[in-house]
């Protein structure tokens, strides 16, 4: 039978690792946990994000916070359908750089790569730094401390990570379940009472300095849209769901929409019913939970459940990035090691530089929150809006019926995306937006380059062409050894089924032991012609592979077997001699020869 022609359950399978298998994939309820916490998390700053525009013109304008939250809730509804047009369509994750690559052309897709890139990573630094300032809050001695917390939150995000996004998404389903919980508490709460329970933090005065107009209520909406961070990361990540994968994600992206938008409307009614103003000390949520719960100890489990959420939310991206990292891999766009996974039950590598990436920004910033919330929403939008073209393109090609419907539905969504990230853009370049104006650039170039690179392997490598006829060749096979023993013959049995032409090698700088090793060799006569070469120096390495480039000169092609010692237990690993190694990366360094490692295993 040839090879690649037995029947399925005849071809050997690898083992299964943990976290490979249909069972340790997502349902829809544990993608929720793993992919949505980012977004729900959101309510903890999106609406303050308003109040803090809308305070500008004085407290008055605070009631404008409920119609500014209704078109952002109307603006998530048009994406939640839009995103599950999106997993439809690109099954295979990629959100809007699978968008983009398909319906708008290479450049754009390099744009919605980096822009996603630089989205992941800061939805990873912002949300560690917000939830170290919230627990800090509670717990004002942490409040020198904060990088360290970061970095801390960073690390075991990390390690659950690498053990499986289903173990993750098991670990955050609490946290999430508690959250939600207490957001729609708040919401129950507040509304239920006549004024609030309790007033937390310090009076602070209000300085007007501009009117309520367009301009403030524009600035507003695009400030607020930062609640919609996260929205993309399950089309990204539908790879990680159980079959059927397509359905379980919608399924997910619909909840998601639903339970985000509730509680933004929710707390925006609270917000203007109460006039929620900023005060020192406590963020609005802050004052939100006071008025509902008091201030007792419930006040004080929300502000914890809340800072567990603003951690767990960086998760989000250890669900998405490593995927879209993959698919560029795919693409070669990025090193192919970032395509394993097979191997493992993770993308394990996308997940590493997704840790060292956010730390380095951690540090930069000094685990500051503010400092990163310029650069945070204008990838999300930059995503949001190629997405949306990307489907109004998509429609037009194949005018389906309800094509016209779902590409208007998806042209308002792209217009107000855009409007969005301009205006926070232009309002936020100074503080820090710059930054991405910068480095998204220089992520597409680095794309194109590896890209380029791989095109020229490729050109150079002939894939795709048909190879001219084999043409036979003489072969030799070398065989370093060091004494008579068990290792040099079954070294030399394994090199005579390479070929039939073998020859050992040793190399000796006391002319007493060389004469003794050849008088032994003699005795044993395997059959095998030892070739035993001088070296006064001592070295071993340098003079083989000298050897190996003299044999190499007569035109024959040269294998190099260098047999190594495996010992029965790893720790013994350090003991054993690590020339072998050594010879073999100066062979591959220095010449074209094949180079093959023999390992003898120790029984003991």
């Amino acid at each position: 039978m040839a090879y690649g022609l037995a029947r399925r359950e005849l071809r050997p399978r690898v083992p299964l690792r943990h976290g490979e298998g249909g069972k340790y994939h997502l349902t829809s309820l544990e993608g929720l946990a793993a992919l949505s916490l980012d977004a729900l998390s959101s309510v903890a700053y999106g609406p303050e994000a308003i109040v803090l525009v809308l305070i500008a013109a004085g407290t008055g304008a605070l009631t404008a916070t409920l119609p500014v939250t209704l078109v952002i809730a109307a603006l998530l509804a048009v994406l939640v359908i839009s995103y599950g047009q999106v997993i439809a369509v690109h099954p295979d994750g990629g959100g809007a750089y699978a968008v983009a690559k398909k319906d708008l052309g290479p450049r754009t897709g390099l744009l919605a790569a980096a822009s996603l890139v630089v989205d992941y990573v800061l939805t990873v630094t912002v949300s560690l730094a917000a939830g170290a300032a919230s627990l800090a809050s509670a717990f004002p001695a942490l409040g020198s401390h904060l990088l360290a917390v970061c970095l801390i939150g960073l690390v075991l995000l990390t390690a659950v990570n690498l053990r499986g996004v289903a173990d993750s998404a098991r670990v955050l389903m609490l946290p999430t379940v508690l959250f939600v919980v207490s957001i729609f508490g708040i919401i129950a709460l507040g509304l239920l009472r006549g004024h609030p329970a309790a007033v937390v933090g310090s009076a602070q005065p209000v300085h007007v300095t501009e009117a309520l107009g367009p301009l403030l209520l524009l600035k507003a909406f695009s400030s607020g849209c930062s609640a919609l961070t996260g929205v993309e990361a399950i089309a990204n990540g539908v790879p990680v769901f159980r079959e059927p994968r397509v359905k379980r994600a919608q399924r997910t992206e619909l909840m998601l929409g639903a339970l985000l938008g509730l509680m933004l409307i929710g707390l925006a009614v609270l917000i203007r019913r109460d006039h929620v103003a900023p005060r020192g000390g406590v963020t609005v949520l802050a004052q939100l939970t006071a008025g509902a719960y008091g201030s007792g100890w419930p006040y004080y489990a929300t502000n914890l459940v809340v800072t567990l959420a603003l951690a767990f939310a960086a998760n989000t991206s250890f669900g998405g990035l490593p995927v879209l990292m993959s698919l560029l891999a795919r693409d070669h766009r990025l090193p192919h090691l970032f395509g394993l996974r097979r191997e493992r039950p993770v993308y394990r590598w996308g997940v590493l530089t997704l840790a060292l990436l956010a730390a380095l920004l951690l540090i930069a910033v000094d685990g500051d929150t503010h400092r990163m919330i310029p650069l945070f929403a204008i990838g999300v939008f930059t995503g949001f809006t190629i997405s949306q073209i990307g489907l109004v393109r998509h429609w037009a090609g194949q005018r389906s019926p309800g094509w016209l419907r779902r590409a208007a539905l998806n042209g308002s969504g792209a217009v107000l995306t855009a409007v969005a990230g301009v205006v926070l853009l232009a309002t936020k370049f100074l503080e820090g937006a710059w930054v991405v104006v910068v480095t998204v650039p220089l992520l597409m170039l680095l794309f194109a380059r590896v890209e380029r690179y791989y095109t020229a392997v490729g050109k150079e490598l002939g894939l795709g062409e048909i190879p001219p006829a084999l043409r036979p060749a003489e072969s030799l096979v070398i065989v370093p050894v060091g004494e008579v023993s068990k290792l040099a013959q079954h070294a030399l049995t394994a090199a005579g089924a390479l070929g039939h032409d073998v020859v050992a090698v040793a190399v000796q700088s006391d002319p007493v032991k060389a004469q003794e090793l050849s008088d032994r060799w003699e005795r044993w006569n395997p059959g095998v012609r030892l070739d035993i070469i001088d070296s006064p120096q001592r070295s071993l390495v340098q003079p083989i592979v000298e050897y190996v480039e003299r044999a190499a000169e007569e035109g024959r092609q040269i294998a190099v077997l260098i047999p190594e010692v495996e010992p029965l237990h790893r720790r013994y690993q350090i003991l054993q001699n690590q020339r072998g190694i050594l010879l073999a990366a100066a062979l591959m360094a220095h010449t074209d020869v094949v180079v093959c490692m023999l390992p003898y295993r120790l029984s003991r």
